[in-house]
C-alpha cells in the first residue's frame, strides 16, 4: 500500500499528528447511522488481533470507535485483505477503510481520503545477529541481502526505491501475502531486513526481544489516512471529529496506550 508510514509524541518514535487547528463548532450528528468500517487487522499496533480475546483491536479500532462516538453513530466492523480494500470501498461495499494507509495522488483518483492522523518513516527491523550491514547503502551494496515485503505496500515501495536502486523486478525482493508472514520470514533466515515504521518495528522487538533490532536511520515519509469512496458525506464528519480529538488531546492519548503502554506490557 504505499501505506505504512509515523512524527510526534517523542523523537525516538518518530510519531506526529498533522491536521489543522480544531473549530469549537459542535461535531455533526450522524443520528445513529450505522457505518461500515474495515481494516485488514494485520498491522500492528494500528489493527491486529488480540491474542487473549481473538477480537481485533489497536490505535485504529480506537480512533475509529471514538470517532463513531462522537458523531452518534454506530461502527460496523468489517476485515478485507489489503489488496481487495481499497477497489471495496471504491465500490460502496464498506463506508470507510484503514491500515495505515498512505495518502498518495494516485490513490486520490480512486478514493477520498479524511485529514491525515499520522505521517511516519521507515526503518530496517533485522536479525538480533545481523552484522553484514549498517544501513540501506551497505543492503544494497551487497547483492547476496533479500528484503521481504507484502506487494504494494509502502514497505514495498521505499524498499525498492531505497534499498534495490527504483528495481522492482529485482530478485533481491521476496513477496509476502502478509505483513506477518514476512516479519517471520525474517525471523527464520529467508531474508535479512523488512522495512516498518519505527513503532511497528519496536513492537515486534518487544514481543520477541532475542530475535530483532532496528539498524540505519529512517526511510521514506508517508502521511495516513482513511479511505472513503469519493464524494462521501462522511469525509466532512469524520474529518471534525479527527480535529476535535487531536485538539481535547485523545489522538496522543491513543498513541500513549498502543505505541507505548501496550508494548511496554507485551514485554
Amino acid at each position: 500500500m504505499l501505506r505504512r508510514t509515523f512524527l510526534g509524541l517523542a523523537a525516538t518514535a518518530a510519531l506526529a499528528f498533522t491536521l489543522g487547528s480544531a473549530s469549537a463548532d459542535p461535531l455533526p450528528d450522524l443520528k445513529g447511522r450505522t457505518i461500515v468500517a474495515v481494516t485488514e487487522n494485520a498491522y500492528f499496533p494500528l489493527n491486529f488481533t488480540d491474542p487473549k480475546t481473538g477480537n481485533g483491536i489497536g490505535w485504529e479500532y480506537d480512533a475509529m470507535n471514538e470517532i463513531g462516538k462522537r458523531l452518534n453513530a454506530k461502527i460496523d466492523w468489517k476485515t478485507s485483505s489489503w489488496d481487495a480494500m481499497i477497489q471495496a470501498v471504491q465500490g460502496g461495499q464498506f463506508d470507510i477503510g484503514m491500515d495505515g494507509i498512505s495518502i498518495t495522488d494516485e490513490r486520490k483518483k480512486q478514493v477520498a481520503f479524511s485529514d491525515p492522523y499520522m505521517v511516519s518513516e521507515q526503518f530496517m527491523l533485522v536479525r538480533k545477529d545481523e552484522n553484514r550491514f549498517a544501513d540501506a547503502k551497505s543492503f544494497a551494496a551487497d547483492d547476496k541481502l533479500l528484503v521481504g515485503a507484502q506487494s504494494g505496500t509502502t514497505n514495498y515501495f521505499v524498499s525498492v526505491s531505497d534499498l534495490l536502486g527504483g528495481n522492482d523486478k529485482s530478485p533481491r525482493m521476496k513477496l509476502f501475502e502478509t505483513f506477518g508472514a514476512s516479519v517471520q520470514a525474517l525471523k527464520a533466515g529467508d531474508v535479512d531486513t523488512v522495512l516498518m515504521d519505527k513503532a511497528g518495528a519496536q513492537g515486534n522487538i518487544a514481543a520477541s526481544p532475542d530475535s530483532f533490532k532496528i539498524t540505519g536511520n529512517g526511510l521514506g515519509h508517508d502521511e495516513f489516512g482513511f479511505i472513503l469512496k469519493q464524494g462521501s458525506d462522511l469525509v466532512a464528519p469524520v474529518n471534525a471529529a479527527l480535529a476535535a480529538m487531536k485538539a481535547d488531546g485523545t489522538l496522543d492519548a491513543l498513541s500513549k496506550k498502543w505505541f507505548y503502554d501496550y508494548q511496554a506490557a507485551a514485554k
